[in-house]
């Protein structure tokens, strides 16, 4: 493909050199470019790629996406704003494969997940193929992606469009970041169905604000990028959206909803409901416990309809889904009490999973967790205090600490913990506080093991180390 083949996509103010210019790939990272890219610039919150655009050419770019001119001999195309730009051009780069799939986009705080693994079933059922995209990885077909961003890049993202219609995918579930929405890298994308799940505290180290985050989150129902919205009602901001997006439609328990369920009956292996579909009832059964995996459900379930699933094929793939990797998942027993692996990282996913297990323990109810290094600091006092209110008895350890001191984190947690009063242990290592965790259940206890899910990995100084919750669990009961 030559260069003037893009430029149509893309916002131009300024051409410099031959626009006939051959290229064969797409590069954002001087690192990674290869012989014959179209090398990406654009100034960032802590690094300006202007400053590594000599290195790109000299690994091989032939030419330029830039805010501003470089003193290189190469073909340079001027922008107002480079990183806006990547999206587009890999839509057109890859023969813009989205127009040959139905995407379905969530977007929220907590949810995200279950949501595209809900759906993946119900569409499963309904005899599609079918791709998901998410915090667990890439999946389509018999390839398997590891996980790398909740979010993909725009470049890597609209390869894979690419090679799933290749491969005959109709439907691709994907989770939609707020860092997504902020950065443009969905930019181009039509979405069948944007799907809203929450708004609740996480990601202040980047936005500062709820208001902030807020916003960004909105961008996922702007000018017009969904042809269906489907917004939680019993949420602040999903009531906003409700009011102002178009073709939007509302699912809940509390507030008035198109969808809803009723005579809902919670178990530790799953729950049972009756769903009103717009209008339309049918018993419904999820293999997953808690309310809040009942909003996901509505979610989906909402989603499916409008998109033209039948109740009793939605029925049939809520059923068939047994459990998301690291989502309030039930992973062993010890003791005669239940073990459950969950990736509640904020204070409103950590109380929504503690208080469904705090209905369904007949003994004592223990949490093991931790919080984040070099992230948001506020939320640690708020989720210790959280834990300690609900949970009988906590092991704080230590989560992802990345480049901060683990005891700094377990500090910080533990000012809201004081505040209860609650009795508590820290145990800094993970894998030995989970196994004194194990060790204090009884019959009729649940131990919630929260804040990695199903990740595999514990990164510490910047190495990512191998880990896996429910690998340590298994290997400790033997």
């Amino acid at each position: 493909m030559k260069i003037k083949d893009i430029l149509q996509y893309l916002q131009v103010e300024e051409i410099i050199g031959s626009d006939d210019v051959q290229i064969t790939g797409l590069c954002t990272d001087s690192r990674r470019v290869k012989e014959g890219d179209l090398f990406f610039c654009y100034g960032g919150e802590n690094f300006d790629s202007h400053e590594v655009a000599g290195e790109a050419v000299k690994n091989g770019a032939v030419a330029l996406v830039c805010e501003k001119k470089c003193d290189l001999p190469v073909t340079q195309i001027v922008v107002g704003d480079g990183r806006a730009q990547i999206a587009h051009a890999a839509r057109a780069f890859y023969g813009f494969p989205d127009k040959n799939l139905k995407i379905v986009g969530v977007t929220g705080t907590n949810g995200k997940t279950t949501t595209t693994y809900i759906l993946n079933e119900i569409f499963t059922a309904n005899g599609n193929k079918t791709g998901l995209i998410g915090t667990l990885g890439i999946f389509y077909g018999e390839k398997r992606i590891a996980p790398e961003l909740t979010t993909p890049d725009p470049v890597y993202l609209y390869s894979v469009f690419s090679d799933m219609v290749k491969n005959g995918v109709e439907y691709v579930f994907m989770e939609v970041s707020a860092h997504a929405l902020y950065y443009d890298k969905i930019n181009g994308i039509n979405f069948e169905v944007g799907i809203f799940t929450n708004l609740t505290q996480d990601h202040l180290d980047f936005f500062g604000t709820m208001e902030a985050y807020a916003q960004s989150k909105k961008l996922m129902f702007a000018n017009g990028r969904c042809k269906y919205a489907v917004l939680n009602s019993d949420d602040g901001l999903g009531i906003e959206l409700l009011s102002c997006t178009k073709n939007s439609f509302g699912y809940g328990l509390d507030n008035p909803a198109d969808v809803f369920a009723v005579g809902i009956k919670e178990s530790v292996s799953g729950t049972e409901m009756i769903l009103n579909l717009f209008d339309e009832l049918y018993e419904v059964k999820i293999n997953i416990p808690g309310i809040h995996n009942v909003y996901n459900a509505l979610a989906a379930a909402t989603c499916a309809k409008l998109l033209g699933v039948k109740i009793n094929t939605i029925s049939a793939g809520l059923a068939n889904l047994k459990r998301v990797s690291g989502r309030l998942e039930r992973v062993a027993s010890f003791g005669g009490g239940e073990i459950f692996v969950d990736f509640a990282h904020t204070p409103d996913g950590l109380e929504k999973s503690l208080k469904t297990l705090k209905k369904l323990c007949t003994g004592k109810l223990v949490c093991l967790f931790g919080c984040g290094g070099n992230r948001d600091k506020t939320k640690r006092p708020l989720m210790g205090k959280t834990a300690a209110e609900i949970a009988d008895f906590c092991v704080v350890t230590s989560d992802n600490p990345r480049y901060e001191d683990p005891h700094d984190i377990i500090f910080d947690i533990e000012k809201g913990i004081r505040e209860t009063g609650k009795e508590y242990v820290t145990v800094t290592d993970r894998e030995s506080a989970t196994e004194y965790a194990i060790r204090l259940l009884g019959k009729g206890d649940i131990l919630l093991v929260a804040g990695k899910g199903g990740e595999d990995y514990q990164e510490i100084m910047g190495i990512k180390h191998a880990y896996n919750d429910n690998t340590i669990i298994q290997k400790i009961i033997g």
